[in-house]
């Protein structure tokens, strides 16, 4: 497919701007001027309603193709909350409007929605009250590390290091570094799990909290994971929930329950909304009662009256973390998302996914190593190693699929599986395209034994075929030139 400076040809214009009817203002400063053309592509209008059409239909999305990438992976987005989203008297609202004015509460709407979110959060994690805020699922984690370090201030004790295990997602030590704690990090045992005795030794009086993923990034659900919240809180210790995962528990086992203090959401993950290119995104942050006073402000607080307004009032809180209401047309699809499944909805959710996790696994585990093979959670994780012996990797199958027309599922994570692939295939896919899934991964392990070849050179059906992917990411050319 061309670019469109490649269609470009002199002299084409796509369209015609009619004789001024009103007095030409003075001609700029010559300063101001340009000295050479900006060098746009002329084309026609029909050329670049075509050029983009086309480049649309080239876009890989959950829309139109079978996306199973592990550990974040984005559900189906239901078009009636884009609907919700869109309607006038939430599109439309300016984040300065006052929340009451001349008798009219301008953004009581708004606020109504986001202190009702707060509470379903609330009581699908078992927090005592939740923040809204964070832009993101990492935004989030760096604001529950902060919550944390104020908490330990606040209470006299400058706590050093964070405990996070070797399986965690990159953002785990990331959020804990940038608040300022050294990263104690803990092997995982034979069986997948954080390791019991290395923990214990790494627990003491400067550990300010552990960081886990529960289910894990093995897609596991750790047994001890109560005995590991009350060795934390024996020490002063809290607990912090990475919620990526929480989709594979809803309705079944509540965060707080189990001794977690903080808790972030990935919604796009758990509930349904819109991620990728970088956003839009959310990552609502709850906490245990211990350190509500220190959630960021503005706080959405419901009058005697019913109305609702912002709190700026807070002394113990950590101050602002984003503008206005954080991404809220966001919060309002995760929202309308929650009211529409409900209670049993929810609860059906997370067993949908975990079953089609389990179904890929066992089909699976014939072909490729599982390294843990018991009952996983909502994702499996599968190993190529065994195809290495015919030259074939990972990232073959990866590109192979391509040509099949699935997303590739994420690989080479976590770190700790050796030619690891992390298969998530949600609760909203049918078993027919699951299992077209895994038949082309099962045609992918039997290839590498008889034509590892066809592996090496795929994708062969793309555009762009296969990329020294080493060079791109050091030598980035994404400019066109004549």
């Amino acid at each position: 497919m061309q670019l469109i400076f490649e269609k470009s040809r002199v002299g084409r214009r796509g369209f015609r701007l009619p004789e001024p009817d009103v007095p030409l203002a003075p001609a700029l400063s010559e300063k101001y001027l340009r000295k050479t053309q900006a060098n746009l592509p002329e084309v026609s209008e029909l050329d670049v309603v075509r050029h983009f059409s086309n480049l649309s239909r080239r876009n890989f999305s959950v829309d139109t193709n079978f996306y199973p990438l592990g550990s974040c992976t984005m559900k189906y987005n239901p078009k009636f909350t884009e609907k919700i989203a869109a309607m006038e008297g939430f599109a439309d609202l300016h984040p300065l409007l006052p929340q009451l004015s001349g008798g009219g509460m301008l953004a009581q709407g708004a606020l109504e929605v986001l202190y009702h979110a707060e509470e379903l959060f609330s009581e699908i994690t078992g927090m005592a009250a939740f923040t809204t805020q964070p832009l993101a699922g990492a935004h989030g984690e760096l604001t529950g590390v902060m919550l944390i370090a104020a908490y330990h201030k606040h209470n006299g004790s400058r706590r050093k290091h964070i405990i996070i295990p070797d399986s965690a997602h990159g953002t785990n030590p990331a959020s804990a570094a940038i608040a300022g704690y050294e990263v104690v990090v803990i092997p995982t045992d034979k069986f997948g799990y954080l390791d019991m005795a290395a923990y214990k030794k790494a627990l003491s009086d400067q550990t300010a909290a552990v960081m886990l993923t529960c289910p894990d990034t093995l897609g596991l659900f750790n047994p001890k994971i109560k005995e590991i919240a009350d060795l934390a809180h024996s020490r002063g210790a809290l607990m912090y929930y990475d919620g990526a995962n929480l989709n594979a528990i809803l309705g079944l086992c509540r965060p707080g329950d189990i001794g977690f203090d903080v808790v972030h959401l990935n919604l796009h993950k758990t509930f349904a909304t819109p991620h990728g290119g970088g956003g839009p995104g959310a990552g609502p942050v709850g906490v245990s009662g211990k350190l509500v006073d220190y959630l960021p402000v503005p706080r959405v607080m419901r009058r005697a009256d019913g109305t609702f307004s912002l709190d700026y009032h807070k002394h113990k809180s950590i101050g602002y973390i984003a503008p206005f209401y954080g991404n809220f047309a966001v919060i309002l699809k995760a929202y309308a998302y929650i009211l529409a499944l409900g209670r049993s909805g929810l609860i059906e959710s997370s067993e949908n996914a975990v079953l089609s996790a389990n179904y890929c696994l066992a089909r699976l585990k014939g072909y490729y190593e599982a390294p843990y093979d018991k009952i996983c959670m909502h994702e499996c994780v599968i190993s190529a190693s065994r195809q290495m012996e015919n030259g074939v990797h990972a990232l073959d199958i990866a590109k192979y699929l391509i040509d099949k027309s699935f997303h590739p599922m994420t690989i080479y994570f976590p770190m700790i599986v050796k030619e690891a692939m992390m298969i998530e295939p949600t609760e909203t896919e049918s078993k027919e395209t699951i299992d077209s899934f895994i038949d082309a991964m099962i045609e992918a392990a039997r290839l590498s034994q008889t034509n590892p070849d066809a592996l090496h050179l795929a994708p062969l059906t793309m555009p762009v075929k296969r990329l020294d992917e080493t060079k791109a990411a050091r030598e980035p050319n994404l400019r066109w030139r004549p």
